[in-house]
């Protein structure tokens, strides 16, 4: 069985803190710059910083959490923690920036002041592209890494993968990007049309562009807290190994969820062979345990749960039941 989702702990915290230390400083700097130029768009863009900095911070509490031992009360580790640290900010930093930041656009509708020194606000966001630039560069090589090491595109790998951060630091970054690029727009019409009009509504674009983010991070999160059931590129392989042994006549099921990332809890129901089904019962309890056993060795299965099954009746008979199980592979 090979890889089939995530990267490396340690490749995600180094996306994180990445990430973290490129909008801290973008948040003072644009901070600094709507100080000066009173630009509802660079407020909008100094809230969009600090949003995905807060969020940045939550999704390092929940890889550190994520990477404890398991105990007797969590059997199956603490990989979770990072769903749950990833939903919480999703939730809580993204639309709270996104409403701070439609706020702003809306109270600059209804009372526009004029830029002041607006070149200052423009310096600001052609260095906040390159820092924003740099940290959705290093978001994206994870994210193609880990997608080529799972056998899938980059979008199939947004929408499938168990590990949120790389792509909540992708997400996060492309929106930083979007969002500098309707600022840099909104600081120009404004300077030429000498309207505040496009100063709010870039403003109020940045906050629906931070919700609709934290919409879709808050719904993947949402989506493995509640056992959703792993994707098929990721079960058909365990399938493929459970079937291999000859003396599995048949896979009736397999279920397999997230405990963490790239990490499952997997439950199989088996037939096996007529010759084996006659045989002493401990030696289908060995065969059993030799195959659960195959399986663990992969760092993707958490733990494993077997039961034998009836074959169903259109079922060929395989021979070579007393066959020792298959390999499940390494991941």
């Amino acid at each position: 069985m090979e890889e089939r989702d995530g990267g490396s702990a340690g490749e995600s915290r180094r996306t994180v803190l990445t990430a973290v230390a490129a909008n801290f400083l973008l948040a003072v700097a644009k901070g600094v710059a709507a100080l000066f130029t009173g630009s509802a768009a660079l407020w909008a863009e100094c809230a969009h910083s600090i949003a995905d900095t807060g969020n940045e911070v939550l999704l390092f509490v929940g890889l550190t959490r994520s990477t404890k031992q398991k105990d007797p009360e969590h059997p199956f580790g603490y990989g979770r923690e990072r769903f749950l640290w990833g939903f919480l900010a999703s939730l809580g930093i993204f639309l709270i920036g996104g409403v701070l930041s439609i706020v702003e656009g809306v109270h600059s509708l209804l009372n526009p002041e004029p830029l002041t020194t607006p070149w200052v606000g423009i310096g600001v966001l052609v260095v906040a592209t390159v820092f924003e630039g740099y940290s959705w560069i290093v978001a994206r090589r994870q994210l193609r890494s880990d997608a080529r090491r799972s056998r899938r595109s980059v979008i199939e790998h947004l929408s499938r993968s168990s590990d949120p951060s790389a792509t909540t630091v992708y997400l996060e970054d492309s929106a930083a990007l979007i969002g500098i690029a309707l600022a840099f727009v909104a600081l120009l019409l404004h300077l030429i049309t000498g309207s505040a009009v496009w100063d709010a509504a870039a403003s109020i674009l940045i906050g629906l562009l931070l919700i609709a983010v934290a919409i879709v991070l808050a719904h993947r999160s949402k989506e493995l807290l509640v056992d959703e059931s792993a994707p098929a590129d990721v079960v058909d392989p365990i399938r493929a190994a459970l079937g291999r042994p000859a003396w599995v006549a048949e896979v009736h099921a397999v279920d397999a969820i997230f405990v963490g990332p790239s990490r499952l809890l997997v439950i199989a129901e088996l037939a096996v062979t007529p010759d084996l089904l006659g045989a002493p019962a401990g030696e289908l309890i060995r065969h059993l345990a030799d195959l659960r056993a195959d399986l663990l060795r992969s760092s993707a299965v958490a733990e494993i749960a077997l039961t034998v099954g009836e074959p169903s009746p259109a079922t060929p008979a395989r021979t070579g039941a007393r066959a020792g199980p298959g390999r499940a592979g390494k991941r």
